[in-house]
């Protein structure tokens, strides 16, 4: 038996608001963080697990904050307990009450929750030698269906549709594994479209994605619609009619204005249109589908939890699905979002803008498409060429494709180096909770 000795915390800051990299119409200036944690155990093999919370910058410290009140929950408990029924480990901290009276089950100490349980996903992982997508994708439908929480789901989805879902694509996983391993999975890139490029910049990125690969790029639009033609009418020239481009507001309109915004970009062929308004919106959300129809609704990397995602998929409100690694009560919820996906048929292309996202999202994604939804058509994860070098085992991108990655784990851990020289020396750093 071993048992949980530590939990460590960093509050981890990127200067990248210096490039004006990630900026966008409701962002101008992001530096993109990291909630960190570190979860040690008196196991002789010294594997830990790890995991975070992304920010663009101020506020991370509460974020920080909110991980260490949840050592407890962690200090000189079972290891093994904990790893081997993930299904209870998860239900320890969404059903505690007191911190359910914080939420419940949504904002800063729900994404906390999240980052405590992708650490612990990190620690099992590496214990059985499996990247995460792998150990994922090797649970029975049973298994599988034990580690979510199907309370406030079970009028769109029960646990006997998620095992029927789950059972009708267990017989080809060996065949989708060697394709995934073989082919890789499909991604696309917004390194070009922040909007505080200049257009000079916008067309030389469009020009290097294609080369590079990508069958997509997303360019970020709600802050001028002048501009946004003129950045539009850049792209399209760049990368050709027929090219698949996406636009993203990040949740700057309201709903009339989403409609005529994007009515008056309709003719650059936009492949969707992400986070037009607020997250939690989910009738405007629908209102807006209705209105700029055919062009597609995407959203979800601010959905709070799988309940806003169900009601998304209940109201027709999104043709595209997209989860978040960090964004959520962690891999368990992020399970259920993906069953929700597939029971209504809607493609997950899942958000990855920010440090480490590529990261940690692929593996969601990869064990979608061998044990959930058996398909990537249609799919695509987002790509942005930003601060993998900060990372154990970095992305892989091969010809536009994201490379399963072999290495155990989650893919969350940070070179101790990187932790070091970019923890925040403002109003605190990084500290270490020990039994």
């Amino acid at each position: 038996m071993s048992i949980i000795t530590s939990v460590d915390t960093s509050d981890v800051r990127f200067p990248t608001s210096l490039q004006l990299d990630g900026s966008d119409a409701m962002n101008p200036d992001p530096d993109y963080s990291a909630a960190y944690l570190v979860i040690r155990t008196d196991a002789e093999d010294g594997l830990e697990g790890h995991g975070f919370v992304f920010t663009i910058g101020r506020g991370n410290d509460v974020e920080v904050a909110a991980i260490d009140t949840l050592a407890g929950h962690l200090l000189g408990r079972n290891v093994e307990e904990l790893l081997g029924d993930m299904g209870a480990t998860s239900r320890l901290f969404m059903h505690d009450s007191q911190l359910r009276w914080l939420g419940p089950e949504k904002g800063v100490m729900h994404m906390a929750i999240g980052a405590v349980i992708n650490a612990l996903w990190d620690l099992r992982a590496k214990r059985e030698g499996k990247p995460l997508w792998q150990l994922l994708a090797s649970l029975s439908p049973e298994e599988i269906v034990s580690l979510v929480d199907f309370r406030y789901l079970s009028d769109a989805l029960t646990p006997e549709e998620a095992l029927e879902i789950l059972r009708a694509a267990e017989p080809g996983r060996a065949e989708r594994e060697a394709r995934l391993l073989a082919e890789g999975y499909p991604g696309y890139t917004t390194s070009p479209g922040w909007l505080g490029y200049s257009d000079e910049k916008l067309a030389r990125l469009c020009r290097e994605a294609i080369a590079d690969g990508f069958t997509q790029i997303k360019l970020k639009v709600g802050a001028d619609l002048d501009d946004d033609i003129r950045r539009l009418r850049i792209a399209r020239e760049t990368c050709g009619e027929g090219f698949p481009i996406a636009i993203d507001a990040n949740q700057r309109w309201d709903v009339a204005d989403a409609i005529a915004w994007v009515k008056a970009l309709e003719r650059f062929d936009i492949t969707w249109v992400e986070e037009p308004t607020s997250p939690d919106d989910v009738l405007g959300h629908a209102a807006i589908a209705r209105g700029i129809a055919p062009i597609p609704v995407a959203t979800g990397e601010h959905a709070q939890n799988r309940i806003i995602f169900k009601q998304l998929l209940q109201a027709d409100a999104i043709g595209f699905m997209q989860i978040d690694a960090a964004r959520v009560g962690g891999v368990n919820e992020n399970i259920a979002n993906l069953l929700l996906a597939a029971k209504f048929g809607v493609p997950v292309c899942p958000h990855a803008g920010g440090v480490g996202l590529c990261e940690a999202v692929q593996h969601l994604s990869m064990f979608d498409f061998i044990a959930v939804s058996g398909s990537k058509d249609g799919r695509v994860i987002e790509f942005v060429d930003h601060l993998h070098e900060h990372f154990v085992t970095p992305v892989v991108i091969d010809n536009g494709n994201y490379r399963a990655p072999l290495a155990p784990g989650a893919g969350a851990e940070m070179h101790a180096s990187s932790i070091t020289e970019f923890s925040w020396t403002g109003s605190h750093s990084g500290r270490k909770v020990s039994a």
